[in-house]
């Protein structure tokens, strides 16, 4: 898991700096953190609603359908906000997998 660490670390950076070129964070490095994570919210809204309509190929990138698309977004902008307030999302992520593992089905619980 070091090497995903690693890999997911730098394309994060890469991600922030195209973030920065096209204007997503102001003079000074900045941006609004409830904006940012509304931000990653709206892409998940828009993959619901990709699906809602048939979940057909994606206009920018037709290889892929709109929920795969609407997908990467979100973890595109998670990323971009990791590097942005220095959280270990990477890190945090190998870890989360590890401990859902040890859970029960369903966490325990009856749905």
């Amino acid at each position: 898991m070091d090497e995903f660490i690693t890999q997911w670390n730098a394309v994060a950076k890469s991600i922030h700096q195209t973030a920065i070129e096209k204007g997503w964070y102001d003079e000074s490095g900045q941006r609004n953190l409830g904006e940012a994570i509304c931000l990653v919210h709206s892409e998940l809204s828009e993959a619901l609603e990709a699906l809602r309509t048939g979940n057909g190929p994606s206009d920018k990138i037709p290889e892929f359908s709109g929920v795969e698309e609407e997908l990467a977004d979100a973890v595109v902008r998670i990323m971009d906000l990791s590097v942005a307030m220095g959280y270990r999302v990477g890190e945090a992520l190998v870890r989360k997998i590890e401990f859902n593992k040890t859970r029960p089905p369903k966490h325990g619980k009856q749905f």
